[in-house]
């Protein structure tokens, strides 16, 4: 079935001056909430932005020049997409690229900015997988699966050597969607530091690997996938990668997507690294089950960095009212010179800064002659965001929740 650690090398030799071999990263924030001491494999700081440069340079490499003359096509939700964009043009291949309509517009610019071209179709990684099928039996293209591929899966393996050349973990925990980062990384850690656990992190909203492993073959999830890791967001395990990881994983972790949120926002303002959701799913497995790894040696996968702005945004604004550093709230006033300055004084008295403000006199749920002024504030914390309440409170506001 393959790949073996021989393949594993053999594309690291390949791969020499293509990839950076990412640096193992320790945190003393990270290691402290953990209570282990860990390390960060950042790959979000790969070029194009993850790991699946590895895996896409690896298998065009191995292309023959009839397979070079009739091009390349993929399906992917981003990543893979612009890590064969990337591969193919510095091999002089042509390459076609089936991307969802949902992709992030971050990710579709980037794959079009290497120089190849983007199909856009389907709602899902896996309508935009039948695009590129549908593609490939009418132009011959050689077809490049993200993960189900024993040269991608090769290419993803290195970074388990990259991992067993500057630490012998006792836990290495890797995000997972399709398996192929998964099934690689184990074959390595598994052949270099034999007795580590390899833990799969995945997605509530996509959990195609612990359904697989309960079903004993790999099975598509049945509802609809809906993730914020969208590079987790396969639906379906690929079957080579189920292989390999089944023999080498007993344990899969499954976080939601607030848990995924905090771990990016946390490794943005603590880490100073930016990671997609995907990228940051291993780390919030890591805090799940932080009980599980104090005092041992853990690794965490932080798969990429190519996450949409707007998202970001949104994922921002979620932790920081969670923390209590962002306050929403509604009062009614009674509409008249004076009345709005008296609220905005009494916030400022208590250290919050005004961040947006919203006066509506027109809705018809108020009486008349009262305006609904809607406020969000910059706070503290929860007490801070407590003590603003009462405060309003006790000078007579009700204060309700936006």
């Amino acid at each position: 079935m393959g790949p073996g650690i021989e393949e594993i090398e053999y594309a690291r030799r390949r791969l020499h001056g293509i990839i950076k071999a990412t640096p193992m990263l320790r945190s003393a924030t990270l290691e402290r909430m953990i209570g282990a001491e860990a390390f960060l494999k950042p790959e979000n700081l790969q070029k194009t932005g993850s790991f699946k440069i590895r895996g896409a340079y690896n298998r065009v490499a191995a292309l023959t020049p009839e397979e070079a003359r009739r091009g390349v096509i993929a399906a992917s939700a981003g990543n893979h997409g612009q890590a064969l964009a990337f591969a193919a043009t510095r091999a002089g291949v042509k390459a076609t690229i089936a991307m969802p309509r949902t992709a992030a517009i971050a990710k579709v610019d980037a794959t079009v900015g290497y120089g190849q071209e983007v199909v856009l179709e389907g709602a899902d990684y896996q309508e935009a997988r039948s695009a590129a099928d549908r593609i490939c039996e009418s132009t011959g293209a050689i077809f490049v699966d993200a993960y189900d591929d024993p040269l991608v899966i090769a290419g993803q393996g290195t970074i388990g050597l990259e991992i067993a050349d500057e630490v012998r973990p006792d836990v290495v925990l890797v995000p997972v969607g399709g398996g192929g980062l998964l099934a690689g990384i184990a074959v390595a850690i598994a052949a270099r530091v034999p007795g580590a656990e390899i833990i799969g992190v995945e997605a509530a909203g996509s959990p195609q690997l612990s359904a697989s492993l309960a079903a004993g073959a790999p099975v598509s999830v049945s509802r609809p996938v809906d993730t914020i890791a969208d590079g987790l967001a396969t639906g379906t395990i690929g079957r080579l990668p189920f292989e390999l990881i089944r023999e080498r994983v007993r344990r899969v972790v499954t976080v939601d997507d607030f848990e995924i949120g905090e771990a990016v926002l946390l490794m943005l303002e603590r880490m100073k690294l930016l990671a997609e959701g995907a990228g940051a799913a291993a780390l919030a497995g890591a805090f799940k089950i932080k009980a599980d790894l104090r005092g041992r040696r853990v690794v965490i996968v932080v798969s990429g960095g190519n996450i949409d702005i707007n998202l970001l945004d949104r994922i921002i604004g979620h932790g920081l009212a969670k923390a209590g550093r962002l306050m929403r709230l509604t009062i009614d006033l009674r509409d008249r010179p004076g009345e709005l300055q008296k609220l905005l004084a009494l916030i400022g008295a208590t250290g919050a800064n005004v961040r947006a403000i919203s006066h509506d006199r027109t809705r018809r749920d108020i009486p008349i002659g009262n305006a609904r002024v809607m406020l969000e504030l910059e706070t503290r914390s929860a007490e801070h965001v407590a003590e603003i309440r009462r405060g309003l409170a006790d000078r007579g506001y009700a204060c309700g929740a936006e």
